[in-house]
Formats: structure tokens, sequence, C-alpha cells
């Protein structure tokens, strides 16, 4: 068949759950034996989100071949287990650099560069990019920011010459919201009224309509959605609040949205969708009351979004050991010799999470310290590993001043550095080691147990690494370089096996875990937890 692209746009406010909705679409197309892709336009003229802070746009989310991206791609593999690239994330700030960089060789012959058609067009292309691989039977595009905003203009003009262009193999779906004035008891349809209306003025009459609320909408408020808003009134979809995003698809399926979309796209739906594994995942989840309390200490954890894939493959990991996860925060700038008892002593497990940069190290290492004294499970993700490394250095090594060179240039055990071949390299993004690399483990260590290979996969992102020089002394010391990078030998797993769980992995297993193949680290580690406050609390 035809390759068919889905666009999800959305309206009246943000953070409405754009990538939920279209993960969910996926999810369910899946389901159905479709072949399913999703990708993110971002309106930043950012050329990607690797430099912004996580304070401003939350977790940077990692592909397999090392492009730094928009978290929602992170929902994307977890909803459909599929691995996403470079191609499935494209900002305003790439489109520009291209047609810049086309202009600069002369692509245009001379003519005036313009906003239409150049700009358009290599949205377009970016668009079509994915289906013209002849993979996919579904490309759903979600474009980022709100109808209205300046910035997606030439996003929704180039969904708007895609969809005369495409016809019947295009599709609309427009996400809104449909608030609740709690003085007048009412819900107001108006907002969505207005959304679908300056989207009709840019040219895009929207199939089907998905409203975000947190009260039931009723048939009548659905019907005169409807109306007022050209769209059938079975294609007028509500989104409720739900305990958990995983719930989502299975809502979506009740109110026939698949089905929908199959027909308006000229297919007629046959069967349901394939939800066993799902259902399975969610009557686990339901199921679960027994907690499992851990701890991720961290710099950025006010913030919702900062490690949003170790949050959801905690989550999973419980799930899938039939725990409800009790997960608690801890700012590693508030750890102290003087408090740090007080506030680990009641968890199961530990995580010391992944970052950049001087602020709240301390903390992690008196976290580390601690945790590694009182044999709690713990699991160091990048950095968290890193500071594993530096922390045994000071502790059992009895190297004092050991320190990673990013923290401290001039410190006299370098035991966490740049590579030498590195140190030259003036761009940051070029010192970076991102993307899927292999991965050698040691047999009979705790993590080739826990995934049982020796050969695995996992994504990175960072610039320092393990001092090989110091590799003896470590091992000797009893910290065991049990994972490495086969072709350059640079380790990538530590282990202490004279503890019961005390990992660290240079790489983010989180980046892999999705709702139907969760990371085996994770689900290790969950289970060493439980075992760990069965035994002790």
């Amino acid at each position: 068949m035809e390759t068919k692209y889905l666009f999800v746009t959305g309206g009246v406010v943000s953070s409405l759950g754009k990538g939920i909705i279209s993960s969910s679409i996926a999810c369910l197309l899946k389901a159905r034996g479709y072949r399913v892709t999703i990708q993110k336009f971002d309106p930043y003229i950012n050329i990607d989100p690797g430099t912004l802070n996580p304070y401003e746009h939350g977790e940077c989310y990692v592909t397999v071949d090392g492009h730094e991206a928009d978290l929602d791609l992170g929902h994307y593999e977890r909803f459909t287990n599929i691995r996403t690239t470079r191609a499935n994330n494209i900002t305003t700030g790439r489109i520009y650099q291209s047609v810049i960089d086309k202009e600069r060789r002369g692509d245009y012959l001379g003519k005036t560069v313009q906003i239409v058609p150049h700009i358009t067009d290599e949205i377009k292309r970016s668009v079509k990019k994915l289906g013209l691989t002849g993979d996919y039977d579904f490309v759903i595009t979600e474009i980022g920011g709100v109808v209205g905003d300046i910035e997606s203009l030439p996003f929704l003009e180039a969904v708007r010459q895609l969809r005369w262009e495409l016809g019947q193999n295009s599709l609309c779906v427009h996400l809104t919201y449909v608030p609740y004035i709690a003085a007048a008891k009412e819900l107001k349809t108006k907002p969505t009224q207005h959304s679908v209306k300056k989207l009709q003025e840019l040219g895009i009459q929207p199939d089907v309509l998905v409203l975000r609320t947190e009260h039931p909408i009723t048939p009548e408020a659905r019907r005169k959605i409807a109306l007022f808003c050209n769209i059938t009134p079975d294609a007028v979809v509500q989104s409720i609040d739900l305990p958990s995003i995983y719930e989502v698809p299975v809502k979506m399926h009740e109110q026939h949205l698949d089905e929908i979309i199959l027909r308006k796209c000229g297919i007629t739906p046959e069967g349901e969708p394939h939800m066993a594994p799902w259902m399975s995942f969610l009557d686990k989840m339901h199921s679960a009351t027994k907690p499992v309390t851990i701890g991720l200490v961290g710099k950025y954890v006010e913030l919702q979004d900062a490690y949003k894939s170790i949050d959801e493959s905690l989550f999973q990991a419980a799930t899938y050991n039939d725990r409800k996860l009790d997960l608690r925060y801890i700012h590693s700038e508030k750890v102290t010799e003087e408090n740090v008892g007080e506030l680990l002593s009641g968890l199961d497990g530990i995580v010391v999470a992944p970052g950049f940069g001087q602020r709240g190290i301390e903390g992690k290492f008196i976290a580390l310290k601690w945790a590694r004294e009182h044999d709690v499970p713990t699991l160091g993700i990048c950095l968290g590993m890193q500071c594993m490394v530096i922390e045994y250095a000071r502790n059992v090594l009895g190297l004092a001043d050991a320190n990673s060179t990013e923290m401290d240039p001039k410190t006299p055990h370098n035991v966490i550095d740049l590579m030498e071949e590195q140190k030259s390299i003036s761009n940051m993004g070029g010192t970076m080691r991102l993307g899927a690399y292999d991965c050698r483990l040691r047999p009979g260590s705790l993590a080739a147990k826990a995934y049982g290979s020796c050969e695995i996969s996992e994504r990175h992102r960072h610039r320092f690494e393990f001092n090989e020089e110091y590799r003896p002394a470590f091992e000797a010391a009893g910290m065991a370089c049990v994972g490495e990078n086969p072709l350059t030998h640079l380790v990538e797993v530590v282990e202490v096996p004279g503890k019961r769980w005390y990992l660290g992995t240079q790489y983010h297993p989180e980046y892999s875990s999705t709702v139907l193949s969760p990371n085996p680290l994770f689900l290790s580690f969950v289970d060493a937890a439980i075992n760990y406050g069965e035994e002790n609390h």
C-alpha cells in the first residue's frame, strides 16, 4: 500500500500531550500489523536540544545513530518498540541550516531564497523522507508548539501543501483543550472552536479532533464541537486524564480512534489490534500493591522531565517485578555528611543520575559512599558511574585528590579524563560520544547475568571516560571493570562483586527501555532492591 502521512497538531495551550497521542496512535496501528514510524518537528531555531538546559527543555534523548533529540522520541520508542534516528526529529534550525548550506553551494542557481517555497519544500522533503524508503505504511508527524505560534507557521504551511499533494494518503489529527470552569460547573468548548478556526485560516481542515479534558465531555458537547468545526461526530474523541500514560492507547481504541483513522485513509479496518502483551503489562501495573522505594539522586530532581527516561525505565521494571514504584527525588546539592543517613536510610535502591558539570557533585560522592558502605543496591548512570569511580578512588584506593578533569583539570589523579584524541577538539559536540556502541561484558559478571549475554549495544552521551591507566589499581581494590568497548577497550561498566548490587554504566540503559522490552539492567536492579527491602525493612 502507499504510505499514509498523519499530522498531529495542537491548539489552545502547549503540554497537552501530542507526543502521547501520537505514540498511542502508532501503538495501535503497529498492533494491527502496520509498519509505523513517528517524527517530531520542533519550531525552535536550535539545531538540536543537545545544547539546551534541562530547565528549558527537560531531558535530551539520544537516538541509536547518535542524534540528540526531543524527549518525545523517548515516548515514541517506549510505546512502539521502534528505534528512532536523526530523521525522526527535525528543528527549525536544522531546516534553515540545510537551506542556507544549499544556498552557499549555489544549488538555487542565484534565485532569491524564500520561506515559500524553499523552507517549506525542505520541510516537505523531511516529512516524506521516511515514507520514500518503502519501509513504512504510516508516517506520523507531530508538529511541536501550538497553532497560532509564529514559529510553527512554515511547518503548518508545509502541512497544508502536503494535504493537497497527498490527498487521501494524508490526515490531520488536532489535539485541543476543553477547560472546566469550576464556578460555572461546566466545560467550555469555545477554545477548541477558536483553535480549529485558526487552523482552518491556515488552510488546514482537521479530520479528527482529540479533546484533552479533566472531566468527561458529554455527547451533546462533542456533537456541538463537530458541528462548529466541520468534523464528523464520530471523529471527535476525548482524552481524559488517566493514572498512567500507558492507559491512553487502550482508551483511544475504546473510542475507535484507530478505526476512524484507517477509514479516513481509505482502509477498511479488519479485526482487533493485537494488544495482549500491552494489556498484560497494564494488568501487572493495576494489580501491583507492594511498593519498591527507589531514590534518584541528581541535581535536576525538581524538574518533571529532566530524568524522564530513567523514571519510565524504573516504572517499567517495577511493574514487571509486580511492584508499585515509589520514586523519591533527592537533590544532590542538599546531601551532606550530616543528613545522608536520614535521606537514604529508608530506600530499597539508589540511582545516581547522569548530568554535566560541578554542581551537586559532592552530594553524589557522599550518597555513593553511604550506599556502598551500607550495601544498598545502587545504579550509577554516566556521570553517576564516573562518580562511583571517583568515590571509590578516594575512599578505597586512598587517592584523596582523585577527580574527573571535567571538575578539576589539575587533579593529580585523573581517574576520569578526556580521551587523548579528544583533547585537541575545540567544538564541544565533536568531543561527545553519542549513540549506540557495542559493549563486551565479562562472563559471570552481574551485568552479563542481567542481560543474559556478553555482547550488548547501548547508547552513550558523554565526553569523559574512565582512565585506562588506573584499571589495574581498581581491579586490585575490588572494583571490577566488567564491560568494555571491543574496539577501543574503553571501560563501559564497573561493579563491585563484593556488594549485593553495586554497578555503574558509562552508557545510558534508560534510552533503550520500552513497555514491551524493559531494559534488563533495570529489571535486575529493581529485583535486587525488592530483595534488599524485604530483608531490611
